[in-house]
């Protein structure tokens, strides 16, 4: 039997944590192992308790997500934080996965994408929400108002593997491009390693990145 996901919830508001802890004490795979009101709270307990996933907020009082996922990510490298919040701008994105987030979900997504962040965050997998997707992309493509350049033969992309970059850059998962593209999750994945591996990217979040610095996908 597969040991179930260690959670810990960090948020400042009573009610959202109350909510998240409904929805993973109903899931199957998934022990809550604790809760933080703020980011230093969440550091303590972090050490204490030696989570696999933290669902973190970003703005709270005495410790803010960013500087706690910061900490966790150099104290822990094997952690996956996932941001869980309310503000989805720049100002907030790109640190907060600069700091070493998994991924980064706005409050109003679904508890199933929820929980299904935290199962790929454990599986080494990266998440953004739709919205997180296209701040994302108009972040990078702002701060780099440089033309495009030119792809080397090695890095361009196959027709297939454009179609799924595009899918990337709308917030999907690897599931929902499997279904849009009639493809296996399992394809999908063999088609974003081999992106990586053209780009010299570690993961999905900077395969974005790089398609919105070579002018691949542009915002809808």
């Amino acid at each position: 039997m597969t040991d179930p996901i260690r959670v810990i919830i960090v948020d400042d508001e009573w009610l959202v944590r109350a909510a998240l802890r409904v929805f993973l004490e109903s899931a199957d795979g998934f022990e809550l192992v604790g809760e933080a009101e703020n980011g230093a709270d969440a550091v303590a307990l972090v050490r204490s308790e030696r989570p696999d996933v933290v669902l973190m907020d970003v703005q709270m009082p005495k410790m803010d997500g960013i500087e706690a996922t910061r900490r966790m990510t150099q104290e822990f490298p094997g952690i996956k934080i996932v941001a869980l919040t309310t503000f989805s701008t720049e100002r907030v994105i790109v640190p907060m996965l600069s700091a070493g987030a998994s991924g980064f979900l706005v409050k109003d997504t679904s508890p199933d994408r929820i929980l299904d962040a935290a199962r790929l965050a454990h599986e080494g997998g990266y998440v953004l929400s739709p919205r997180v997707a296209k701040e994302l992309v108009a972040s990078v493509q702002q701060s780099d108002a440089r033309a495009p350049r030119d792809l080397t033969p090695a890095e361009v992309l196959s027709e297939r593997e454009l179609e799924v970059v595009s899918l990337l850059a709308q917030g999907m998962s690897n599931a929902e491009i499997g279904a849009a593209l009639f493809l296996s999750e399992a394809t999908v994945k063999s088609h974003l390693s081999r992106i990586t591996a053209k780009w010299g990217v570690r993961d999905r979040i900077q395969v974005l990145i790089r398609a919105a610095q070579l002018g691949l996908v542009t915002l809808s």
